[in-house]
């Protein structure tokens, strides 16, 4: 019923946006200078890192926007590309590229004044505003900043609106922009900031880690408060105190799960996103080593060996729209190669990729009756409201580490098939530095007896490496070069290796995953494995 109610009143309100009185509405005042042209190079800090150069000198203006070259609206919309020309020859047909725009966009428009690609116009547009107005007739100027002013307040109307914190985010930068620039919108930066304020309580706990427990989020957001407090110095203000406090937090985070081949682990809908925006930032930040849970990821390093582990909860309903059911799945690195890995999150390739990838047998965890741990809602209009949200939640606890002189890692268990069969799922990690090896005991403990279950235990492979059953059956080969392989080994088991598919780049590629599987009726049963070096 409240999806009804909000798909209803978006429809009207989509009505009423291109009507015009609402257009007349967001007509004020013409700013009349710039208080400040920011540094256009700072694009280049919520902009996708792209080597090649974009050359609109070799396009013809009059055909740029024909809806038969747009294959991608939104990426053409948002005018990021303006971090890709060259500054110096492409000013003039830029301007015609503009204004074409501006004669057929400048009012309310479905997808091209879509929320983020509203906000990263603004934002890209203002940041070049030097190229764009240099040499420009008065009227080209005055509907430039006219246009800039009416989609700006189309933001402000709209705010409170926005549900996403992502989104929000992006709307709230554009807004700050404007305050800064414009001396008759100065009120704009005031709005924003407070308003940013707000939005950093709500979505990060106290450790600076996204509510959602996904990386990408994590990254997303390092970079536009990063963008904001750089901006914020370039216009020579003074930086608020919270923004400065929540990036380190965010950078912090990010030196904790940052893996050895400097990206990020596939926990809760990360995709591996580029830290190359932020790797200055990064390198001249020195990370608080002293908690190693940060967003419920315990962090396992040592010497050449990284392992990180998910021991927490689902997040809130409202922050679990990139949710993975995976709990006590783990990702593994030895010599900086990733050994054992989760399936990675399919958003970037298909619904139906996102959907798979979303289930607990794509993790490197425990799988009981072919049944993922955690039910997303299926009905599509709630999840064209409110997106793909769980629907369950369950508890992870008693989480327990340890390091000591010869050991290091830690424990936890989770409740998540414990109402539909009964049971309890028990982790244990540790790396034993003596020894130089990794083990790991799953406890199954089953609360209601005569109830059969099948249990498969998956531990995915690195797509890039190879593995093969031994004559034992009880242990895997895994190929990482052509000298050098690591022995898994399960003790009093038999394991299989079956055809998995890994969704952590931008198409599905075929993989492998080592199972362990069988039936349990009656006890409790406890299941100790190994990965070594085969020497």
């Amino acid at each position: 019923m409240i999806a009804c109610q909000i798909i209803l009143i978006k429809f009207f309100k989509k009505i009423y946006f291109s009507s015009k009185n609402y257009n007349k509405s967001l007509e004020t005042k013409t700013p009349q200078q710039l208080y400040y042209n920011p540094n256009p190079f700072l694009l280049s800090i919520i902009t996708s890192y792209k080597n090649q150069s974009f050359k609109i000198n070799n396009i013809d203006p009059n055909i740029f926007w024909l809806k038969d070259k747009i294959k991608e609206t939104d990426q053409i919309h948002n005018f990021f590309w303006l971090n890709l020309i060259d500054r110096k020859t492409d000013r003039r047909k830029l301007k015609k590229i503009i204004y074409i725009w501006m004669t057929r966009n400048s009012k309310y428009k479905k997808k091209i004044w879509e929320t983020s690609s509203l906000s990263a116009r603004i934002i890209s547009w203002i940041l070049n505003v030097d190229i764009i107005l240099d040499n420009s007739t008065f009227d080209f100027r005055k509907n430039f900043l006219d246009c800039i002013i009416r989609q700006t307040n189309h933001l402000k109307k709209n705010i409170r609106f926005e549900k996403d914190p992502t989104k929000k985010i992006e709307i709230l930068t554009a807004i700050m922009l404007t305050g800064l620039v414009f001396k008759e919108y100065k009120e704009n930066y005031d709005i924003g900031i407070k308003q940013l304020e707000i939005l950093i309580k709500d979505f990060f706990d106290r450790n600076g880690f996204p509510l959602s427990r996904n990386p990408n989020d994590l990254i997303f957001f390092s970079r536009y408060l990063i963008f904001c407090k750089e901006v914020i110095k370039d216009s020579q203000k003074y930086v608020p105190e919270f923004l400065d406090d929540i990036i380190s937090k965010n950078l912090n985070c990010i030196h904790h799960i940052k893996t050895p081949d400097g990206l990020l682990p596939l926990f809760n809908g990360a995709t591996s996103p580029s830290l190359s925006q932020i790797q200055k930032y990064l390198d001249d930040f020195k990370p608080n080593v002293k908690n190693n849970n940060l967003g419920g990821l315990y962090k396992i390093k040592h010497k050449n060996h990284f392992l990180i582990m998910d021991t927490d909860s689902p997040p809130k309903k409202k922050f679990s729209k990139s949710y993975q059911s995976g709990p006590l799945s783990f990702e593994y690195f030895l010599d900086g190669v990733k050994i054992i890995t989760n399936s990675g999150f399919g958003n970037l390739i298909s619904k139906k990729a996102e959907f798979l990838s979303r289930l607990t047998a794509c993790q490197s965890t425990l799988n009981i009756n072919d049944t993922s741990i955690t039910k997303f809602e299926r009905n599509k209009m709630i999840n064209k409201v409110f997106g793909t949200s769980i629907q369950n939640s369950f508890k992870s606890f008693d989480f327990f580490s340890k390091d000591e002189n010869n050991i290091s890692g830690c424990s936890a268990s989770n409740n998540g098939y414990e109402k539909k069969f009964g049971c309890v799922h028990k982790r244990e990690i540790y790396l034993d530095k003596k020894n130089n090896y990794l083990k790991g005991i799953d406890h199954i403990f089953k609360a209601k007896d005569g109830y059969p279950i099948r249990y498969a235990f998956r531990f995915h492979i690195n797509p890039e490496l190879s593995v093969v059953k031994t004559m034992s059956g009880n242990s895997a080969l895994i190929q990482i070069s052509k000298n050098k392989s690591l022995i898994f080994t399960v003790s009093n088991e038999n394991l299989d290796i079956e055809k998995s598919i890994f969704f952590g780049k931008k198409k599905i590629i075929d993989s492998t995953c080592i199972t362990i599987s069988g039936n349990l009726v009656n006890k409790n049963r406890t299941f100790n494995w190994e990965i070594r070096k085969n020497i």
